[in-house]
């Protein structure tokens, strides 16, 4: 059986979760104000909310790509912290990109803000959480990585970088497929 989930991951998880609630209920407040008319227009939902049902799928594509890829590589007994690694992983997506569960993070406040068809959300809101996720995940998890890994993390950051945009890449990241050699 595991150990429990260290406090830095249980804070990010608090974190990421208190920015999409809040960040909903900002945007929300904000169409009331400003965009009332489209908040409310049918016709408007019918086109974001299908957005915003597909990206939310990529999100958790991406998520779970990279998720997968750790929990086959990433630990070398069942004593390491949920949600944790203690083996650096450079296979699979990690070959490509450092960071691919990123991808799914940052798509998350946006596909929520197409979900809830909220346009200041959208416009506003999403664009900051996404920029925030980003930095809060190449300046945390990159120091920790650093840490936790040492010249090996040193060398593969120096390899690979932090995301991928080519399409092969994304093709990999997005896709059902495994990630096994």
């Amino acid at each position: 059986m595991g150990s429990r989930t260290t406090p830095s991951v249980v804070i990010r998880l608090l974190l990421w979760t208190v920015m999409l609630v809040g960040g909903t209920a900002l945007g929300v407040w904000l169409d009331l104000r400003w965009y009332r008319e489209l908040l409310f227009s049918p016709l408007w939902h019918l086109l974001t909310f299908p957005l915003g049902f597909v990206m939310m799928k990529l999100a958790f594509r991406a998520a779970a790509a990279g998720g997968r890829e750790l929990a086959r590589h990433g630990k070398s007994s069942s004593d390491v912290p949920r949600l944790e690694t203690d083996r650096l992983v450079t296979t699979g997506i990690y070959e490509h990109m450092r960071h691919p569960m990123l991808f799914g993070l940052t798509l998350v406040p946006m596909a929520l803000a197409f979900l809830v068809g909220s346009p200041a959300y959208i416009t506003l809101v999403a664009p900051v959480e996404m920029l925030f996720i980003v930095m809060m995940v190449l300046t945390f998890e990159e120091r920790e990585c650093r840490q936790k890994f040492g010249k090996e993390y040193d060398e593969y950051a120096r390899r690979v970088p932090p995301v991928c945009f080519h399409p092969r890449c994304l093709k990999l990241l997005f896709s059902d497929r495994t990630f096994e050699k």
